[in-house]
């Protein structure tokens, strides 16, 4: 369930573009499948508008659990949360806290857009703790975020898209390549797909792009571009993740 979050905290569109990716109101919830596990927890992702006089941002939140079994021997609960502002698609900072069985989770990444900064703050483990400059003229965004940005998109087979993710104290630059077509089941249903698969160019990769592992996501063509699937492989094993509720925007 750890890798597991690697895959929930990554993304970014090298443009500013209005943020889409989850509505105010939204809300997707996950089956979480992981090695032997059919069902090893749940994760929620969720979007609620913030607007006040001269600002207009949403908070997304990714809410993880183990469960079951899997509960019984690593009890994981984390909630990150990014905020962004709307009308620019900028990410401005992503909060994640929560406990594993061997510490607790408390970091915070901020982004300083007039410096071309960001800040990451561990307070658990604080030799963590680093500055580092934004890549480029690129404006970051989280994982979570870009993978469902991906519905808005319309790749087609054998298309890509550049971005630039920001994951835990660092960023990557990745391509979001559409594979093909594929039927999905899901909790909800029946769907047919297309596969987006995001890639590092293998001389700058890092993270689990180096150890071999893998993402993919699934989108519905059915009309509502609902991201049904999503899927991360390492070394070790897999998770899966099927939607199994789904919330519209307000």
């Amino acid at each position: 369930m750890k890798s597991l979050l690697l895959f929930l905290l990554l993304p970014g569109l090298a443009l500013a573009a209005p943020f889409t990716a989850i509505r105010d109101g939204e809300s997707f919830t996950y089956k979480v499948g992981f090695a032997i596990f059919s069902h090893a927890g749940n994760i929620t992702l969720s979007g609620q508008a913030e607007t006040t006089p001269g600002q207009d941002r949403i908070r997304v939140t990714a809410d993880t659990r183990s469960r079951g079994m899997v509960r019984g021997l690593y009890e994981f609960d984390s909630t990150a949360v990014a905020l962004i502002d709307r009308p620019t698609g900028r990410l401005l900072g992503v909060k994640e806290t929560g406990a594993d069985p061997k510490r607790p989770i408390d970091n915070e990444f901020q982004i300083d857009y007039e410096k071309r900064v960001a800040t990451f703050t561990d307070r658990v483990r604080t030799h963590r703790s680093a500055t580092l400059p934004l890549p480029g003229d690129s404006d970051p965004i989280d994982l979570i975020s870009a993978l469902v940005q991906t519905r808005d998109w319309d790749l087609k087979p054998g298309e890509k898209r550049d971005l630039v993710v920001q994951f835990g104290r660092d960023f990557y630059p990745l391509s979001i390549h559409a594979e093909g077509y594929e039927e999905v089941r899901t909790p909800m249903g029946k769907y047919r797909t297309l596969v987006l698969v995001p890639r590092m160019d293998p001389a700058k990769a890092k993270g689990l792009f180096k150890r071999g592992g893998e993402i993919k996501v699934w989108i519905a063509q059915d009309g509502s571009k609902l991201p049904v699937k999503m899927q991360l492989k390492l070394n070790f094993g897999a998770a899966t993740l099927l939607l199994s509720e789904y919330q519209p925007p307000k």
